[in-house]
């Protein structure tokens, strides 16, 4: 077995994200001056380090009903263009210092019309805040547009995410509470996007089970699953046998979105110990490591991979795989993917693994 890698090397490794909402990574004196800049007079806390304790104790509920109710403070700031390219700018530049080279950052422009923008003006600040952050901090930030599940805008964004696909779009997705909100309700969208060769991401498997899974793949077409933790459900506890759509799902390499510390904070796991990644990491599932929300959960890339190292033991050649894991499951043409791989994570990853503090 390699040997553990450190939390400060794990920082240097090149990294890859692909599950990652903007509105839920903003920096707390982001959100406080933001707020007060426009006037918004709802937060619960105005100084940074408090209002991150608070964002981080609201999170910890259990519930992702009351995790998603923590979203109304970063939208309510996340009006006007100059603040949308404000966060996306160092939403590149976080993700940069924490040594991501790849990402795809989402959210949803339908959340971002309230002081008059057009779903157009959102999409364009965004692009360029992770365009100009991106060039000045070494990192390749693209956007995933997501509809609201419970929302009826879903086919209007899937269109948008076709028309900005060359312009820093990498795909669509929907998000928001799983329960009563089936991703079948968005056929129409799900299907123009397979009718115009474009890529899809869904949430599913988090909230909900099995049927949350089967209707995002078999019925949507999802090229990935947003979460997936509830796959778990389709296999016996000691991994020894797979239900048909568990098969399936690893079968076809389809890619999890898996997020564990906001798993835990939701209730789709009890703890980092005991999220199905130990399981489904054995197994070989395509699997992924993910932050979800940055602010909300109080955590990077880095810190994720680091607990899951303390929890089930991982070295280098793990983190390696889930990072490369993730590079091949991108939104990016295939050529682009190759040459982050061959030129920048496994060279990155053999040096440290070489280079001992």
């Amino acid at each position: 077995m390699s040997r553990k890698p450190t939390p400060e090397e794990i920082r240097r490794a090149p990294k890859v994200l692909l599950h990652d909402h903007l509105d839920g990574g903003l920096r707390p004196a982001t959100v406080a001056e933001l707020a007060d800049l426009h006037g918004y007079t709802g937060l619960p806390q105005t100084e940074p380090e408090a209002l991150s304790r608070w964002f981080r104790d609201a999170s910890d509920s259990g519930s992702l009903e009351r995790y998603l109710e923590t979203f109304i403070h970063t939208v309510a700031v996340m009006q006007t263009a100059e603040a949308l390219y404000r966060v996306a700018y160092e939403c590149a530049e976080d993700l940069a210092a924490d040594g991501i080279v790849y990402a795809e950052v989402r959210y949803a422009p339908e959340q971002h019309l309230t002081e008059g923008l057009s779903l157009e003006a959102v999409v364009e600040a965004v692009n360029a805040g992770f365009l100009d952050g991106g060039r000045e901090h070494g990192v390749l930030v693209r956007s995933l547009l997501t509809a609201m599940r419970h929302q009826a805008r879903s086919r209007e964004i899937a269109e948008l995410a076709v028309r900005y696909r060359d312009h820093g779009v990498a795909g669509f997705d929907i998000a928001g509470a799983e329960a009563g909100n089936p991703p079948t309700r968005h056929l129409d969208a799900f299907e123009y996007l397979q009718r115009e060769n474009a890529h899809f991401t869904i949430h599913a498997g988090e909230a909900f089970g099995l049927p949350s899974i089967w209707q995002a793949i078999q019925w949507c077409g999802a090229d990935r699953l947003g979460h997936g933790v509830r796959i778990i459900d389709d296999i016996s506890e000691d991994g020894a046998k797979l239900g048909r759509l568990a098969d399936y799902v690893r079968d076809k390499r389809i890619p999890l979105e898996m997020c564990p510390t906001s798993n835990v904070q939701t209730g789709a796991a009890r703890s980092i110990a005991a999220h199905p990644i130990g399981l489904l990491t054995r197994l070989r599932f395509r699997v992924t490591v993910n932050t979800d929300n940055r602010l909300m959960s109080g955590t990077t890339l880095s810190e994720e991979f680091a607990r899951l190292v303390d929890a089930f033991g991982y070295g280098w050649d793990d983190l390696r795989w889930f990072t490369i894991n993730a590079m091949k499951s991108a939104f990016l043409h295939f050529d682009e993917r190759l040459a982050l791989i061959d030129d920048v994570i496994k060279p990155g990853f053999a040096s440290l693994e070489t280079d001992r503090p």
